[in-house]
């Protein structure tokens, strides 16, 4: 497999923020009214704006048709008023009834962007003010304020646009009392004289010069809530995960407009716990910023930028994959073939070969910190995520203070090797054995062992000889396949293959019948899904 084009190697300004005003583009990346994410929330209460409006249509009607006209409620001359109305209702009303239900449904079926959907949503309430005003002047002089107010004031705080944008709709929406009258007029029914057509719209008028201020403030709030959200260079878009730690975002570059995942924790989360527990989580987060920098395999997830936000929020910035981790994509789509399992552990081993290299030990190799993707015109591309545990082999003997909390052993029990669990040095052959569980899970949807609690887990961890995973495995796994997890599998470490290298010669040695192909890979990905980007989030 081609590689990808490695990144700069880092240096000292990787650990720094420029929190300055920077000058902004325009498009998504620049000063827009809201952020995206914000933009496609207020597209969504279009389309509840769009089924309560229809509500509201369909419960006239049953007031005008059952409730209304019965006998003893109208007078004579109400009873012929009313007698005329109700035709032009059923024309307006239904027509606006069927606009608003065709707008609900295009809203939730549409791919249009959020942005064009609310300037839909401007033409949508200058076509109710219309309907409204027709049935205000249908019969003469209407009696009270317009509903039409009621309208102009509604749509800027629930579906809010560009001040400009909502002050023309605003204005237009309140002239459809007038323009109404002047049809009726046209049509021989008797309506007041123009000045006082207009002073019964001032209230619409009134409403209408109110709606581009409440529209400013919902904008600046949105600009507000887009500058918390602006972690150097990058802008916060959409929510991808949440954990012990804190959360990943989705995030654009504001110049590049390149698409990133930003790895943050908040200050709130640091003042949750102890500061024994705070200090550890920053140390994790600062070594899994500077162990990602200074690797460089295409297999290992690329770091952008790293530091520290102006309201105190520490992050750094990765790429955004496409695809999903090796634990959701065996729980979905069940156990891999043997094939697929090789070609999977063979760019792991690339990864961890580079890091044992240069004397770290990743510490905490699962499926949920693998991420299998679609990287260009590559599928089944693995990268290696969470580097939070990461230690130098070289300081073993030193004790490590500042990562692991008192008494916490580092790692995942279900993947923790002999003398991780029993707390002893660990060398790099701690990943080999971890790799080995990883391997056993993708062969047969199980982990190694099983038990009630992390102490029992580790205690057969410690004790009790795996079993092959050719027992429980759906596929014919070759002998020599066996062979080489069990090995990885190995109590005492000496047993295990001694690096990642020898690892991923020995499985390019099996012979497991059809290979698993780019092509095996390219149908396998495009006939069960379309992966949206996502990256994973562990702790």
């Amino acid at each position: 497999m081609t590689p990808t084009a490695p990144f700069p190697a880092p240096d000292s300004r990787l650990l720094t923020t420029n929190n300055g005003d920077l000058p902004t583009g325009g498009g998504s990346t620049g000063r827009s009214a809201l952020p995206e994410d914000l933009l496609r929330e207020a597209s969504q209460r279009l389309a509840i704006v769009c089924l309560a409006i229809a509500a509201l249509w369909a419960a006239e009607f049953i007031l005008v048709h059952l409730v209304h006209p019965l006998p003893g409620t109208l007078r004579d001359t109400q009873l012929a008023s009313h007698t005329q109305w109700v035709p032009v209702f059923d024309l307006v009303g239904g027509a606006s009834f069927l606009l608003s239900l065709a707008l609900f449904w295009y809203t939730r079926r549409s791919r249009r962007s959020a942005r064009f959907l609310l300037d839909l949503a401007l033409v949508y309430e200058v076509l109710i003010a219309l309907s409204i005003g027709l049935l205000d002047y249908a019969v003469g002089t209407p009696a009270g304020v317009s509903w039409i107010a009621v309208v102009i004031l509604l749509f800027p705080p629930v579906i809010p646009s560009a001040p400009w944008k909502t002050l023309l709709a605003a204005l237009t929406a309140a002239s459809m009392d007038p323009l109404a009258a002047t049809f009726w007029r046209s049509q021989g029914v008797g309506t007041p004289s123009m000045p006082a057509i207009f002073i019964l719209a001032a209230p619409n008028y009134l409403c209408a010069a109110l709606a581009p201020v409440i529209s400013h403030i919902i904008t600046r709030l949105g600009r507000e809530v887009r500058k918390a959200r602006e972690m150097g260079s990058y802008v916060l878009t959409d929510l991808i995960g949440r954990g012990g730690m804190g959360e990943v975002w989705q995030a654009t570059h504001r110049f590049l407009a390149r698409p990133a995942a930003i790895k943050l924790i908040k200050p709130d989360v640091l003042t949750a716990v102890t500061k024994v527990q705070a200090d550890v989580l920053v140390e994790r987060f600062r070594r899994e910023a500077r162990a990602a920098a200074n690797l460089r395999s295409p297999h290992t997830i690329q770091l952008y930028d790293f530091g520290v936000a102006g309201d105190g929020t520490f992050y750094y910035v990765m790429e955004l994959l496409n695809g999903m981790d090796l634990q959701t994509l065996v729980e979905e789509y069940g156990p891999l073939s043997p094939a697929r399992t090789i070609h999977i552990l063979q760019q792991i081993c690339e990864s961890l070969a580079e890091a044992h290299e240069r004397g770290l030990i990743h510490r905490d190799i699962k499926p949920a910190n693998i991420q299998v993707c679609c990287l260009g015109h590559y599928y089944d591309f693995v990268k290696v995520l969470d580097f939070g545990l990461v230690k130098s082999a070289a300081s073993e003997a030193i004790a490590d203070s500042g990562l692991t909390a008192p008494n916490v052993v580092p790692g995942t029990p279900a993947y923790l090797s002999p003398e991780g669990a029993m707390g002893e040095v660990v060398d790099q052959r701690t990943d080999i054995y971890a790799l080995g569980c990883v391997a056993y899970w993708m062969l047969t949807g199980r982990y190694v062992f099983e038990g009630q609690g992390a102490v029992q887990l580790m205690a057969r961890h410690i004790h009790t000889p795996p079993e092959p995973p050719s027992l429980y495995s759906l596929f014919s796994i070759p002998p020599r396949l066996d062979e080489i997890v069990l090995a990885c599998l190995a109590k005492a470490p000496e047993d295990r293959p001694s690096t990642a290298r020898e690892l991923a010669d020995l499985l390019g040695e099996c012979e497991v019948g059809e290979e698993w192909s780019r092509e095996h890979a390219r149908l396998w990905w495009g006939s069960r899904l379309q992966p949206e980007a996502a990256v994973s989030f562990s702790d």
